[in-house]
C-alpha cells in the first residue's frame, strides 16, 4: 500500500501478498478502525498519515518538504552508473530531476542501483524517509527492466508531487496550462471590446 500510495482494491492487495481475500479484508478493516488505512470509496483502501507514522515515517512539514526538494550541488547529486566504475555521465540534482532521469537511463542501471541500495542511500541523504522505505519495498519485489522503471518512476514522481503541493510549488505543465487558458481569456476579452 505504501509503495503505490494510491487507493487500491482489497482483492488486488490480497493477490499481491499471496493471501486469501477474506483474511486480508479483515486486516484492512482492522487497520481502518485504528486509523492506519482509510477507504476513500467502497472497496478501495489507502494508507493514512497515521499509518505512515506507524511505519516510522515522520510527518513532513512545509520546511522539511522544501529541504527534500532543494537543489543538490554536483558533489551531492545522484550519479547514474551502468556498473561499478562505469558512470553514465547522467546526474540528478533533486527529486524532480531524478524522476526525469530514470526515464532516460538504461533499465540495467536502475537494477544495478536498486540492488546496491544506492537509491535508498541518496534519499536518506535528502532526508526523505518515505522514499527510503519505498525503495526497500521495491527491492523486495525483484522487479527488472521496464517494469522496474515504471514502478520506480511512479513512486518518485507521485511523492515529488505531494511534496511540491505542500510547498506551494507550481508544476511546469500546470503553469503552461494556466498560461494557455490565460491567453484564451485575454483573446476572448479582446473580442468583447470590438
Amino acid at each position: 500500500m505504501l509503495l503505490e500510495d494510491k487507493p487500491r482494491k482489497a482483492m488486488e492487495l490480497a493477490k499481491e501478498v499471496n493471501k486469501e481475500f477474506q483474511p486480508v479484508m479483515m486486516h484492512l478493516l482492522g487497520l481502518t478502525r485504528m486509523g492506519y488505512v482509510s477507504s476513500p470509496s467502497k472497496g478501495f483502501y489507502i494508507i493514512t498519515a497515521q499509518g505512515k507514522k506507524a511505519l516510522g515515517i515522520p510527518e513532513i512539514t512545509k520546511e522539511k518538504a522544501n529541504a527534500i526538494l532543494a537543489y543538490a550541488p554536483h558533489d551531492k547529486a545522484f550519479n547514474f552508473y551502468s556498473s561499478i566504475d562505469n558512470p553514465l555521465g547522467i546526474h540528478a540534482h533533486n527529486l524532480r530531476d531524478f524522476a526525469v532521469k530514470i526515464d532516460k537511463v538504461d533499465a540495467a542501471s536502475l537494477e544495478f542501483h536498486l540492488k546496491r541500495g544506492d537509491f535508498e542511500a541518496w534519499f536518506k541523504c535528502l532526508g526523505d524517509e518515505e522514499l527510503v522505505l519505498k525503495m526497500v519495498l521495491l527491492k523486495k519485489r525483484n522487479l527488472t527492466g521496464e517494469h522496474l522503471r515504471g514502478h520506480l518512476h511512479e513512486a518518485v514522481d507521485h511523492h515529488y508531487r505531494e511534496l511540491a503541493e505542500l510547498t506551494g510549488e507550481v508544476f511546469p505543465e500546470d503553469e503552461a496550462e494556466n498560461s494557455h487558458s490565460h491567453h484564451q481569456h485575454e483573446h476572448v476579452g479582446h473580442h468583447s471590446h470590438v
